[in-house]
């Protein structure tokens, strides 16, 4: 007489593994993929928030630009107060980080992906860009 015995062999068991090991390798890029392309996303929503705000700031104020400084999310009067443009400084999560809401004053936006600031301020224009982004809105490849 022979007794039957419900279980996996051990050959079964590794195949599983294996399988689940070749899954994961595929899959777990993909997610890393996902988190840039929503960190981006997100990082181009702020810019449009902060471009409104600022054309609401003008508007009401003769067409003058807010006081911005260099340095960590000083936005001046568009943050301050009753938060009426802005009730926080923005974050750019595409750059991440302890600089994600750093503001760099100069005319021209990035040409390559940094990690130095998160937005830039042309106080001669008033143009806004965010940091590690093109001309054209576009996120720079990370490295």
């Amino acid at each position: 007489m022979r007794r039957e015995r419900n279980a996996f062999t051990l050959v079964e068991i590794l195949i599983v593994v294996v399988i689940l090991g070749i899954l994961a390798a595929v899959v777990v890029p993909r997610f890393a993929a996902a988190r840039t392309e929503a960190a981006a996303g997100t990082t181009f929503s702020e810019l449009q928030k902060l471009r409104r705000a600022l054309d609401v700031y003008m508007a009401r104020n003769e067409n003058t630009f807010p006081t911005v400084t260099a340095g960590s999310g000083t936005w001046g009067e568009m943050v301050a107060g009753t938060g009426e443009y802005l009730k926080s400084p923005p974050y750019n999560p595409y750059v991440g980080g302890a600089n994600a809401r750093t503001i760099l004053i100069r005319g021209t936006p990035d040409v390559a992906y940094q990690t130095t600031h998160g937005w830039i301020f042309d106080d001669a224009t008033g143009t806004i860009w965010a940091g590690g982004f093109d001309l054209n809105d576009e996120p720079i490849p990370q490295p």
